[in-house]
């Protein structure tokens, strides 16, 4: 991993004697995913990206790919959901790279076919690369720095990567902190998974899009390791979380965004506890329709 100072940093802001939120939504693309997609980027040899990056994705993990991509001046593909976010479809495109909308069950089947091996790209796992993995997990030896006393991390949960990068740092450096992770009632696909000892089929039913990855096999252990809490938000509170972060705290977030906040709020103790603001790619209309039902 190349020097911490070489990520872009996000400030951790107290809203109240022991809350802090890390504020990932005021990365360059507005998310955290772009900490991954750098990192992997940059461990790549130029030969391997001759033909640009290709990676699937929701949404956020597209606009880092494509952010990362002008930057260093190479081609790139995303597959999404046709169900993403008109925000995060047009960033891309505005970002130069080339999406492909695609229906959801269109989306896995790439997935589980591994359809990028007869693409001429370079592909970059969303998640589940150790790269990617190891560039999410600078934000957690930021949050260390900037929060010394914290007891508490609450991490919103999608593929995974986020999760495993914090969890993996934070086990690691020997503090006696809890790594939390959340999911929504709509999406709570490893809550389950871990309860009932398989993956259940489910159809994400939530206004966390960037949380609704399929599950992954790869990611199982890691997160079983990663994590030491796990917390489902109803969707009734992750949408109020949206709007009481906008209108209490000034801080604009997305569904998956506002899902550590939401569950912080639950957990409401003395702990000094940071929910990651994982980011802020939300549609207007979306929140102006979320802003209303909160006021």
């Amino acid at each position: 991993m190349d020097r911490l100072s070489d990520f872009p940093a996000t400030p951790a802001v107290a809203v109240s004697g022991q809350l802090w939120l890390k504020l990932e939504s005021f990365q360059p693309t507005g998310s955290f995913k772009v900490r991954g997609f750098l990192n992997a980027v940059r461990g790549l040899r130029k030969e391997d990206l001759r033909a640009g990056i290709v990676t699937v994705s929701a949404g956020n993990a597209a606009l880092a790919a494509a952010y990362v991509a002008r930057m260093t001046g190479i081609g790139c593909k995303v597959v999404m959901f046709d169900s993403a976010p008109a925000a995060k479809r047009d960033g891309v495109r505005a970002l130069g790279a080339e999406v492909l909308s695609w229906p959801r069950p269109r989306v896995l089947a790439w997935m589980a076919g591994r359809g990028w091996e007869n693409m001429p790209e370079r592909f970059v796992h969303p998640f589940a690369d150790p790269a990617v993995m190891a560039g999410h997990a600078t934000l957690a030896v930021e949050l260390l720095a900037q929060v010394p006393g914290v007891r508490r991390v609450v991490v919103p949960v999608g593929g995974g990567g986020l999760a495993a990068g914090i969890g993996t740092v934070l086990h690691a450096a020997g503090r006696p902190v809890e790594v939390v992770g959340v999911q929504s009632s709509g999406y709570p696909l490893w809550l389950r998974t871990f309860a009932e000892g398989a993956p259940p089929a489910l159809v994400p039913d939530t206004i966390a899009d960037g949380t609704t990855a399929p599950y992954d096999p790869v990611m199982h252990d890691r997160l079983r390791s990663a994590i030491d809490r796990w917390i489902e938000v109803p969707e009734a509170d992750l949408r109020a979380g949206v709007a009481e972060l906008a209108l209490k705290h000034k801080v604009v977030a997305e569904g998956a965004g506002a899902l550590a906040y939401a569950a912080a709020v639950r957990l409401a103790d003395s702990e000094p506890t940071v929910a990651v603001i994982s980011g802020g790619n939300i549609d207007g209309s979306r929140l102006a329709e979320l802003l209303a039902s909160g006021i």
